[in-house]
């Protein structure tokens, strides 16, 4: 899989640009299909703004922006790719109908992986007539920034994909997980679903405002979060005794804390009060500005962290 020179990215909004942006940093070529009248434009466009923040990084050195081509269709643009990566829209005729298109036209030996937030490898695997060279290999947004990848196959995925899908998304600076059992959010959204369902508790129970919540988070806990995970920080948190102490000491109040949660549902009213929220959180900025700023943060974190 390190050795692959040519790849292929179906789907190019924001993820499926992030995606190729990366993959052609690390010195490979990107065949993109998208049906979209303006994808190679607003392709073009994405990938020059992620080369800045990835050559701050370091991601570019063995990359050249303009080994990218375009086709009309998926089948098209899969011919002679070693490895695909699908992030076409998340409904499943549409995935399956990707999937039957593309399967005639691969390579031998080509591993396609999904983007797939919401389906399960399992709902998936039934586009194709052979499916053991597909695996779920879900990125966190933007993909060229953030280096999460979920990786996941089960008992119909050939001996050895998920090892080769983790050895080329490695090779491209990215690090992996195993999901080991299917479950709808696979991980790493549901754990910030979680804490968004209790972020937006907290805003309509009177607790604290949107922008405080987020201040909250941001300044907190994501701080803590950006250098270990919360069971590695908990076993921290008394002294010597690690983990279990930790246990020990705070089960009651977690106990409690949990048996409060908030179990709010995401109502088109609930949708309102969390927009207003945020506009005046933010003064109003665009998506444009918000994410230009994301971008330069998580960059600032990433370059700190690398240094240690």
């Amino acid at each position: 899989m390190t050795d692959i020179t040519h790849t292929a990215v179906l789907g190019a909004g924001t993820i499926g640009a992030s995606w190729a942006a990366l993959i052609l940093a690390s010195g490979r070529s990107v065949a993109v299909y998208d049906p979209a009248d303006d994808a190679e434009t607003a392709v073009r466009a994405y990938i020059a703004q992620a080369w800045e923040s990835m050559s701050e990084l370091g991601l570019t050195a063995r990359g050249d922006p303009d080994r990218i081509t375009f086709h009309l269709t998926a089948a098209r643009a899969v011919e002679g790719a070693g490895f695909v990566q699908e992030n076409v829209p998340e409904r499943l005729p549409i995935k399956h109908a990707t999937f039957a298109e593309i399967e005639p036209a691969l390579a031998t030996g080509a591993l396609v992986a999904s983007s797939a937030s919401g389906l399960t490898l399992g709902q998936m695997q039934g586009g194709w007539r052979d499916p053991s060279l597909f695996i779920l290999g879900h990125p966190f947004n933007p993909p060229h920034l953030i280096p999460l990848v979920e990786v996941m196959g089960n008992n119909r995925t050939a001996p050895g994909i998920v090892e080769a899908a983790e050895a080329f998304y490695a090779d491209i600076g990215k690090i992996t997980i195993r999901v080991m059992k299917e479950v709808p959010g696979h991980v790493a959204n549901r754990l910030q679903a979680a804490v968004w369902r209790e972020a937006i508790h907290l805003v309509l129970s009177g607790v604290a405002s949107v922008g405080d919540v987020d201040k909250a988070m941001s300044a907190g806990p994501g701080l803590r979060w950006a250098t270990m995970g919360p069971t590695t920080l908990f076993s921290l948190g008394a002294g010597t005794g690690g983990l279990a102490a930790f246990c020990d000491h705070f089960s009651d109040t977690f106990n409690g804390w949990w048996d409060d949660l908030g179990a709010p549902k995401l109502t088109p009213e609930v949708a309102q009060a969390l927009e207003a929220g945020l506009a005046r959180a933010t003064g109003n900025a665009s998506i444009g500005e918000l994410a230009e700023s994301r971008d330069r943060m998580i960059v600032a974190v990433q370059k700190a962290l690398s240094n240690l």
